[in-house]
Order: structure tokens, then C-alpha cells, then sequence
């Protein structure tokens, strides 16, 4: 178990069994395994991992480590780590430091002991691996080539570092690759908050308003699925372009707080703080749902709704009941954390083989390019990308077309 904090070892079977499922409906990786268990690339490199710690990520640490890395683990979410699959790692001689519903402290020290292993390389989702290495652990910065960010609020972190000079290294924004942000964000997020949803509470969507708080790619897919399943949706932004385009696509647009009068599920998927607060909560109706599925807890104001509530009580797990003075009922999902993996399994696992394999060959671009990374925000090669929609493309029997030499000069000449 190396020195693994973890919850329980027993455990580990469980943890497994899921892990190997997944690796059967993940192509792209199983792919990857075998090449980088024949060549290595990342032989006598150190990763450190701060990833949502789940069946699908676990089967990520494999192929990582099948290409030479030794690897610190932890979650990215006090509620997201799965501790039957952190046993079935520890198991498997990773040293985890993650267990479900850790306290603040708790998981700050698991993001300290995984900096602590003095990474080479780094893999990051939401930003906390790079925050504790700047503010608590600076002197390990020379250790490091640089690493990958998975999301989109660890990405706007970056970009803050990097506007002020303070980002210290090289780091890949994998979540701004296409085969990462269409369809992992788009259709990853869509389905699995809805399974989460619905895991959760057992009732309809069909027929209710249900709105969604952000129309990015995230929110897209949360509002598509939305009115797949019948509800009639309502979108909140703050960015007119993008509030256009949901009014285009064929949804209605308004202020939150015209929502707040009529919503019946709201569900906020925009990396901001404070989207949903006092003013909204006194207008919700009784009963009304509210959930994230933003990377941190603090789309959804819990500290003002505390203060508002004259009873708070659990209803069910995963569920707590606010009552408000004039008796409404308001429930929120999951403590307001990540409702898709804190009340369910994440993404599915073919969309997650195709973020994955991004993730691991750009771990192995890193390494490959350590001389000449200069620049401290990178973009994920086009080659990458088409690498893995090509893969993709292959392993699910499609073929398409390529480009002549005669069509090739057509499109790269400016005199025809």
C-alpha cells in the first residue's frame, strides 16, 4: 500500500471489478497501454494526480504507470472519490491518499502529500495541484516539466496565473482540446448530470422547467438532455453571445431571477460564484431542486440559504431539505458539490476513453518536448487531437475521406 491514506483496503475487490469494467469500454486507452507497455515514454518519471478518483480515472493511473511513471494519487473532490476503487489502487501498489467525504482539512492535506512525492509531471483538475505547488511547496517547482489541466476552472485559473506572471511552469490546457470539450463536456456532462439527478431524487423531469445556469459547452449538453427527457428549458448567462445561441437553439433566455419564479430544477454549470443567492432563493417556489455541476461548491450560495432556512433537514442521501419562513421547501443535491460524480458514477466511460487518451499522450508530449517548452500555457497539438479522432473513429468501424494532393493545394492557394 506504500504509505496510502485511504478508507479501507478491504474494500479493493469491489473497486476492481469496476475498474475492469470500464477498461472494456475503453478502447483508446487499452490502445495506448499496449504501445506505452512497449516503449516506455515515461520511464523514471514521477506523477503526481489530482483527478476526480473514480473507476475510469483509476484505469488512467494503469496506462500511466504501463509507460514507466510512478504515480501520488488523490481526488480533485471531497465527494467524488469512489474509496472501493482508492482500496483497488492502493491495492495495486499506488501510493492514494483520498477517501469519500473528506473534511477541508482532510483534503488539503491529501493535495499536500501527493506534492510531497516531488513530481516530474503533473495531471490537474480544477487547479489544486498547481495552487499548493506556488503557495506551499515552491521549492519542488524546479522538479517539474510542467503537467495537464483537465477542466475549465482550472484552465481560467491558469490563464489568471499566467496574466500576472505567476505561473511558474509549463501546463497544457487539455479541456480546451476539441476531442476533450465537444464530447466530453458536451455529451459527458449532459448525460451523467442527469444520472445523477435522477438517481438521486426518483422523480420526473418530463413537464417541469428546469433551469440551466451557463451556456457553455458544459451547459449545452446539461440543457440538451434537458429537453430530451421532456422539461421545458430555461437558460441563465451573463454572456450575450452565448445567450443568443441558446435563444437560437431554441430555449428561453431570462434573469435569474425571473427563473427563480417558475423553475422547478435548477442547475448551475458555470465556474462562477454566487449564481444562485438570497434574492433567488426568496422567490422559489416549494419544492424546487437545485444542484452543480460546476467544479467547486460555490455556485449555489449554501452560507445565505443556512441563514435564511428555519429548518434544515436530510431528506434522503445526497438530498437536504431548507425550509424557508414562508414554508417553501428547498432542496439542494449533493452539498452543491460536482452533482455527476458526488451523486453518481461521472461521465461514461467511452467519452472519457477519448479525454483520457488526450490526457496520456500529451503526458507523453512533455516529456518528449522538455527542451523546448517555453511558453507556460500550452495548447494540445492538432496532431493529438486528430490522432484520437481518428483512433475513435477506427475502433467504432468508421471510415472517412481524405483530402487529395490536387484538393490540398486548392484549399492552401490563394490564387486559384
Amino acid at each position: 500500500m506504500n504509505d496510502s491514506q485511504i478508507r479501507d483496503i478491504d474494500l479493493w475487490e469491489s473497486g476492481q471489478k469496476k475498474i475492469e469494467w470500464v477498461k472494456q469500454h475503453m478502447p483508446l486507452l487499452s490502445g495506448i497501454e499496449a504501445e506505452f507497455s512497449r516503449t516506455k515514454p515515461l520511464a523514471g518519471i514521477r506523477m503526481g494526480v489530482s483527478i476526480h478518483l473514480e473507476a475510469k480515472t483509476a484505469y488512467l493511473c494503469h496506462v500511466l504507470r504501463a509507460a514507466g511513471a510512478s504515480l501520488a494519487v488523490t481526488g480533485c473532490n471531497p465527494l467524488s472519490t469512489q474509496d472501493d476503487v482508492a482500496a483497488a489502487l492502493a491495492h495495486d501498489g499506488f501510493a492514494v491518499y483520498a477517501w469519500y467525504n473528506a473534511t477541508d482539512e482532510e483534503y488539503r492535506q491529501h493535495i499536500f502529500n501527493v506534492v510531497k512525492s516531488a513530481p516530474n509531471l503533473i495531471l490537474d483538475d480544477g487547479g489544486d495541484l498547481v495552487n499548493a505547488l506556488h503557495n506551499h511547496f515552491a521549492e519542488l517547482i524546479p522538479n517539474l516539466i510542467g503537467g495537464c489541466e483537465e477542466t475549465t476552472t482550472g484552465i481560467n485559473r491558469l490563464k489568471a496565473m499566467d496574466r500576472d506572471g505567476q505561473l511558474r511552469f509549463p501546463m497544457m490546457l487539455v479541456n480546451n482540446a476539441k476531442c476533450k470539450h465537444f464530447f466530453d463536456n458536451r455529451y459527458g456532462t449532459g448525460q451523467s448530470v442527469w444520472d445523477g439527478i435522477n438517481r438521486t431524487t426518483n422523480l420526473i423531469v418530463a413537464g417541469k422547467n428546469v433551469v440551466v445556469s451557463g451556456y457553455g459547452w458544459c451547459g449545452k449538453g446539461v440543457a440538451m438532455r434537458a429537453k430530451g427527457l421532456g422539461a421545458h428549458v430555461i437558460i441563465t448567462e451573463t454572456d450575450p453571445v452565448r445567450a443568443l445561441e441558446a435563444h437560437m437553439d431554441g430555449f428561453s433566455v431570462m434573469k435569474m431571477l425571473q427563473a427563480a419564479l417558475i423553475g422547478d430544477i435548477f442547475i448551475t454549470v458555470t465556474g462562477c460564484a454566487g449564481v444562485i443567492g438570497q434574492q433567488a432563493f426568496a422567490l422559489m417556489k416549494d419544492g424546487a431542486i437545485l444542484c452543480n455541476a460546476g467544479h467547486f461548491d460555490v455556485e449555489i450560495d449554501l452560507a445565505a440559504l443556512n441563514e435564511m432556512a428555519v429548518e434544515v433537514k436530510e431528506g434522503k442521501p445526497n438530498i437536504v431539505g431548507y425550509t424557508m419562513k414562508n414554508g417553501n421547501r428547498l432542496y439542494v443535491l449533493a452539498d452543491g458539490r460536482l452533482v455527476n460524480l458526488a451523486a453518481g458514477d461521472g461521465h461514461p466511460a467511452e467519452i472519457m476513453d477519448m479525454s483520457f487518451a488526450i490526457q496520456a499522450l500529451c503526458m507523453r508530449y512533455l516529456v518528449e518536448n522538455k527542451e523546448n517548452l517555453k511558453d507556460k500555457i500550452l495548447y494540445v497539438p492538432e496532431e493529438i487531437d486528430h490522432e484520437v479522432a481518428l483512433r475513435k473513429l477506427a475502433y467504432s468501424g468508421i471510415e472517412i475521406d481524405a483530402l487529395s494532393k490536387a484538393q490540398e493545394e486548392y484549399l492552401n492557394s490563394w490564387n486559384h
